[in-house]
Order: C-alpha cells, then sequence, then structure tokens
C-alpha cells in the first residue's frame, strides 16, 4: 500500500521535510499548514519539489471549527474555505481534512452540522477537492469515529467521506470494529499514530505524547485489519505529534516512521485482513542467545585484572585487528583497542548475537532500513556481517562452533593467557545499553522490528538526580534479554553526559562467585546497611540467607516465577559488570534494586561504603 507521513512528524522547514521523507522511501506527504506558513516557497513551488522528488501530496490539513455553527460564522467560514480551496489547487492537493469542531460556536445539532458539510463539499467539489471530515477525540460535540460517519452519512455528499485516526479511536477506548460497517468509498484516508499508555488529559497526550507505530501501546495491526476489510486501498499515513521527533534529525526521524509503516504492514499480513499489496519483508531472524560483547578500551589493563578475578581466561587475540577474546564457559568478551570509542573507553561498542541464518538476519535488518556496517575480512577470516543499532552500538550476527557455518572464534589465534580459575560464570545473561534520550522509542521499534525481540513496559526509576526511564527488550524464551535505558540530559558532578552500559552475566552459583570477588578486593560495589534492614523486613528468606546476602552485597528481587540475586562490580570508564543468578523462572531484571545502585554509584566512595 501506498505509505504517506504528515510534514508534522518531523523538524526543520518543509523543503528539507520533503526531502528527509522521500529519501525514507515513502510515496507521499500530508501537507500541515503552518510548516505551508512559514516556507518561503510558494505553493506552486512546493507542489514542483515534492514532484520532484516522487511525492504525491495526499491531504492538506487542517481546516478547523467548520460546523453547526451560525449564519454570520458560516458564512466567514466559507470564505475561508474558499480561500483554502484556492491554496489548494495551487499546492496540487485535493483532499482537505476537517477537524470536528471544537468551537464554543457550535451546537450540538447533528442534522445541521450535515447540512454545512454539504455545503462545504459542494464548494470543494467546484475545485475537485474532497473533504475528509473526522472527529477529534476532544470535539465539543463529535468526538467519535461512528458520531462522525453518521454526520457524514446524513450528508450523503459524493465529494464528502470521513478520515479515520488511530489515536482518536483507540485514545478514546471506541471498539475498532464498527470500521467495518462504512463504505470502502467514504473512507477518504486514514491517519496513524501510535501512544504510550497514559492517564491524562487526551489533548495534551495527543500534542506531546503520539509516536510511530510499534513504540506505543495500541493495537494499529488490529485497527489497519477493521479498516482493510472495508476495501480501502488508501494510503497508510503516519500523523505523529511528538515533542522529540520535533527536535530531531529529519532524516533519521523519517526512516524510523518508514520502519515503523514496514513492521505494522507485516503484522496486518499476518492477520486474516492481509492483503496481496502490503509489504512483506523477510521474515525475522530471532537470536538464539550472545555470542559475545565487546568492549572498545585504550588498553587490556583497565579491565584484564577485573575479568581474570571473574574467572575470564584470555584465550587469543585477532591475527588482523587489536582484539583480544576471553572466555568462560558460553561467556565471552572481546576486548578492542583499535576501535573508535577506545580513547573514551572503556564502553560496550558491540554485541554478537546468535543466530541460526546470519544471512537472513542481515537481509531482515536491511529490509527495515538498519544500516549494514561495512567491515574490511582478510580472505582467511569467518564472516561476520554487523549493523548498526539507533545508539551506534554495533550488532554481528554469528554461529559459533557450528558445523555448517565458518566460527568467528576460528579467527583468535596465538598463545591463551593464564589459565584463570573459573568463578561458575556461564554466559551472558543480558546487556544494558544507555540510549540517547531522543533515541529511546527509535530503539525500541528497532530491536522489535529488526530482531524480533519482544518489548516490556517502560519503566521510570528514581535516581538521586531525576529519573532513568528504561525498557526490556527480550525474545520470548529469555536467551537474548536487553535494557534500553535512557541517558541523562546534560552533565552534572553527579550524573556525566558519558552514560554508564553494562553486561550483566550468568553464575550457577552466585553465592561462591560473590565470596570469591569479595576476596579479590575492592572490586564490588558496597550495599548500604539500609537496604538489608529494608529487605528483611519485606522478604522472610530465612536468618542465615540475610546474613549472607548482607556480608557479601548481593541483592535480591522476586517475582511470581522465581527469584533472583545480583551484584554489582564498580565502574571502569563507562562500563561495570553485573553478576546475576535467576533462580526458578525469574523475567526481571531486578529493577526494584535500580535506585540503589545508582545511589551508590553517584555517591563518594566514604559515604557508599557500608560499615
Amino acid at each position: 500500500m501506498r505509505k504517506s507521513i504528515a510534514t508534522v512528524s518531523l523538524s526543520g522547514p518543509l523543503a528539507g521535510k520533503l526531502t528527509a521523507i522521500a529519501e525514507a522511501g515513502f510515496d507521499g506527504v500530508e501537507i500541515f499548514e503552518n510548516d505551508l506558513l512559514s516556507s518561503p516557497l510558494a505553493p506552486e513551488e512546493i507542489r514542483r519539489r515534492a514532484a520532484d522528488l516522487g511525492l504525491s501530496i495526499e491531504l492538506f490539513q487542517p481546516f478547523r471549527d467548520f460546523e453547526a455553527v451560525p449564519p454570520g460564522i458560516l458564512a466567514a467560514n466559507l470564505r475561508r474555505a474558499e480561500h483554502k480551496f484556492a491554496l489548494m489547487e495551487r499546492l496540487g492537493a485535493s483532499r482537505l481534512l476537517v477537524c470536528s469542531s471544537v468551537s464554543p460556536d457550535t451546537v450540538a445539532d447533528d442534522a445541521l452540522a450535515a447540512e454545512h458539510l454539504r455545503l462545504l463539499a459542494d464548494r470543494a467539489a467546484a475545485h475537485g477537492i474532497r473533504i475528509a471530515y473526522e472527529a477529534l477525540a476532544w470535539g465539543r460535540h463529535v468526538d467519535d469515529f461512528e458520531h462522525a460517519w453518521r454526520i457524514v452519512e446524513m450528508a450523503d455528499h459524493p465529494y464528502l467521506g470521513t478520515c479515520l485516526d488511530s489515536f482518536h479511536i483507540l485514545s478514546r477506548g471506541s471498539d475498532p470494529r464498527g470500521i467495518e460497517e462504512i463504505p470502502a468509498e467514504k473512507i477518504f484516508f486514514l491517519q496513524l499514530a501510535d501512544a504510550p499508555p497514559l492517564t491524562m488529559d487526551v489533548l495534551q497526550w495527543s500534542r506531546h505524547y503520539r509516536c510511530f507505530p510499534g513504540q506505543g501501546g495500541f493495537d494499529l495491526a488490529g485497527l489497519v485489519g477493521h479498516v482493510l476489510r472495508t476495501g480501502y486501498a488508501g494510503p497508510l499515513s503516519l500523523e505523529v505529534f511528538n515533542d522529540v521527533f520535533r527536535q530531531a534529525d529529519a532524516g533519521r526521524t523519517a526512516r524510523d516512521a518508514m520502519r515503523s509503516l514496514i513492521a505494522l504492514e507485516e503484522s496486518v499480513a499476518q492477520s486474516p485482513a492481509g492483503a496481496a499489496e502490503l509489504t512483506r519483508p523477510p521474515r525475522p531472524v530471532v537470536p538464539t542467545g550472545f555470542a559475545f560483547a565487546e568492549l572498545a578500551t585504550p588498553d587490556t589493563g583497565r579491565l584484564s585484572g577485573l575479568l581474570t578475578t571473574l574467572g575470564f581466561t584470555r584465550t587469543g587475540g585477532h591475527p588482523t585487528k587489536p582484539v583480544e577474546l576471553w572466555a568462560q564457559d558460553g561467556a565471552r568478551i572481546l576486548l578492542n583497542t583499535g576501535s573508535a570509542q577506545s580513547a573514551a573507553g572503556p564502553a560496550l561498542s558491540a554485541i554478537g548475537l546468535e543466530t541460526p541464518d546470519p544471512a537472513g538476519a542481515v537481509e531482515r535488518a536491511e529490509s527495515l532500513l538498519a544500516p549494514v556496517l561495512p567491515r574490511s575480512r582478510a580472505p582467511h577470516e569467518a564472516p561476520l556481517d554487523a549493523v548498526a543499532a539507533p545508539d551506534g552500538t554495533e550488532l554481528f550476527f554469528c554461529r559459533t562452533a557450528r558445523p555448517d557455518h565458518p566460527s568467528w572464534t576460528d579467527d583468535f589465534t596465538g598463545v591463551p593467557g593464564d589459565l584463570a580459575e573459573a568463578a561458575g560464570i556461564t554466559h551472558i545473561d543480558h546487556v544494558a545499553l544507555t540510549q540517547p534520550w531522543h533515541y529511546f522509542d527509535e530503539a525500541s521499534l528497532f530491536y522489535r522490528s529488526v530482531l524480533g525481540l519482544r518489548p516490556d513496559e517502560s519503566l521510570e526509576l528514581a535516581d538521586p538526580y531525576g529519573l532513568l526511564r528504561s525498557r526490556a527488550v527480550a525474545t520470548t524464551d529469555g536467551t537474548v534479554r536487553m535494557a534500553l535505558n535512557v541517558a541523562y540530559v546534560g552533565a552534572h558532578p553527579g550524573a556525566p553526559d558519558t552514560p554508564w552500559q553494562h553486561v550483566a552475566l550468568g553464575s550457577r552459583d552466585i553465592v561462591a562467585t560473590a565470596r570469591r570477588l569479595n576476596a579479590a578486593g575492592d572490586l564490588l560495589l558496597a550495599i548500604p546497611d539500609n537496604y538489608y534492614d529494608d529487605l528483611e523486613a519485606r522478604h522472610d528468606l530465612g536468618v542465615e540467607r540475610h546474613r549472607t546476602l548482607r556480608e557479601l552485597g548481593l541483592l535480591y528481587d522476586r517475582d511470581p516465577y522465581g527469584e533472583f540475586l545480583h551484584l554489582y562490580t564498580r565502574t571502569t570508564g563507562r562500563v561495570f559488570f553485573e553478576v546475576v543468578q535467576r533462580i526458578g523462572g525469574y523475567r526481571g531484571y531486578g529493577a526494584g534494586n535500580a535506585p540503589i545502585r545508582l545511589a551508590v554509584q553517584h555517591a563518594p566512595p566514604a559515604v557508599s561504603a557500608r560499615s
């Protein structure tokens, strides 16, 4: 299906928005009136520019507060409409969005509203323009799509139809099944926006918190399915009001928008309402585990001692790149002293993901506009393709030690380091990636659509300097888990603008691991005694177990499925390690303990140390 986006969804001047929209692959555009009014380009120039870029102008919007008003106001409204019709002819737009009135002058009279809209459609027809009437969720008298449709049906004019907007429908909790009662030819336009679940005034919700499909909590695939069952064949158009998007790079936002529509079409195509013309990208290749975590570091000395204490052994070096491989059981850490991020490191720069089909994973990523990264490779080295995540983290698709695919581990040669005594670490449990604040929603959609990970609800966690926003994404079986966190906005002494990242290592016996790390010296965060006093009040774990947790600096959490024990190392550069043990079927990340960890990390050592 044709794909469109409203210019209000992007930042910058109108000419730049059109370029970004075209470069992202959209077919059409909705011109938002304010963008036109502030542009130095004449409507004819905008029309030519859009045509040169291969964009059709699908809609001009909005036209407000028209219907069911006294005669004097109606005359003024019709005069205003005639000016807009003339403008639209110059612009080359053949559809005008008319919003249900919010004016105090409008009255609750459906017959009068229908009469006025019929009159408007008559005037529009003379210019070859169709009127798409939309119910605003905060309309004074018309605030749901079924009411708007009844008025359109009553007006009975061929140049008058309805515009369906997912936000106005779903934010009110309306049942979208009623859409199927509307004839396809009377659905003149479909606008789409997602939104997070919030309890607030719907107008403020709409103006500031809309997002692209797949970034919020609405069932957009279900709604689009109902629309397609009517036979609707118009464009799928995004109309998103969002404070972050309006400040972000227009090209990046447009690509994110296109990715959201591709993923949405894929979801609808898999439903009973799926249509042949919907986009069907290559199927997602869901990762099956972590192959490695790569840390960019100016030298290996800053981390090699900590890794050795954690039970890792240096198993070899790369023959053509300044990279070392450290391993313990199924957990592998790469130390890269040649990365662009090395000087500012240590920093988590890349993640290796185990995948049953590396080539298919790359093809999927490309179809969803994820950039494939160039990589130099010697003839004897294993193929290892990577794509860039929104925050710049490199994601490699691996098949480790499998007979049907060259293993990247075979590239590491040389004399291994001294064999370390294993510390019970078995695998990488999860990684935490801190996102720039304006990439957070983009990252959620990226990992969901490109990798097939399932997002949890977004959380806000108390931090000494504000709130930390976090959202986890994971495979269904939990073999790959990532926590996406928002970086601080601006730097201050307690919250530097180089955000922390961490790698969580799974242990088969975290008590033994903790004893080893405590014996090695001052490596772990010192958890305040107050935490353990509160823990004893909240959970009766037995005297001995409580004593062990307190002595070793272990934190505790539980959910309906099991228990969770974890600890944190001190930070080196931007990176720290977490060691975790999941008991039973625990599904979380110990989020309730994050405020304790953050407070200790911010505090001077003398304040944070336990007595």
